[in-house]
């Protein structure tokens, strides 16, 4: 994007909850069909934009940010998605992994995510971006974590605490 250009008003919503966000917070880059969710604490912005992009501008948003990392899930189901099924999901898996390459990537049933994003929920703030995505299987969700702090020092810390408690 041009530094003059306007971006559209679901990166700008993105952008403004950003700093708010912190660990446990989510982000999923969502298809078409994603539904929109009644629990409240889950946000959907229609992005009407293509995915990859949106991926990307969350993908970078989120690596120029100090104070969160990203875990990245995807759909286990997407890599037994057949072409002759959803016409574009070879290209789609194709671009998708240049995205995030050099990234670590969570594969687990659909379900799966969806239980994990609905017990977050229950306690901390959701933001679905739904795209104009006509693909199954292919939401992309960032399980945002501390970025300045990881969990090998959160276990010396607790090290650290059980020793002075023992004394």
């Amino acid at each position: 994007m041009n530094p003059t250009d306007t971006p559209p008003e679901w990166e700008r919503q993105f952008r403004n909850l950003l700093p708010l966000y912190g660990h446990r917070n989510w982000i999923v880059v969502a298809d078409a069909a994603y539904p929109a969710q009644s629990k409240p604490g889950i946000d959907t912005v229609v992005a009407n934009d293509e995915q990859i992009p949106v991926v990307r501008t969350v993908l970078d948003a989120i690596a120029a940010t100090p104070h969160v990392r990203a875990r990245i899930y995807a759909d286990r189901e997407l890599a037994f998605v057949a072409e002759n099924d959803a016409p574009g999901v070879a290209d789609y898996r194709r671009e998708l992994a240049e995205v995030l390459a050099g990234h670590a990537i969570e594969t687990l049933p659909h379900e799966e995510i969806i239980h994990k994003l609905d017990q977050s929920a229950e306690l901390f703030r959701i933001l679905i971006l739904k795209t104009d995505m006509t693909i199954p299987y292919t939401s992309v969700f960032f399980e945002l974590d501390c970025g300045y702090w990881n969990a090998e020092a959160e276990q010396r810390l607790r090290q650290a605490i059980l020793a002075a408690d023992s004394r």
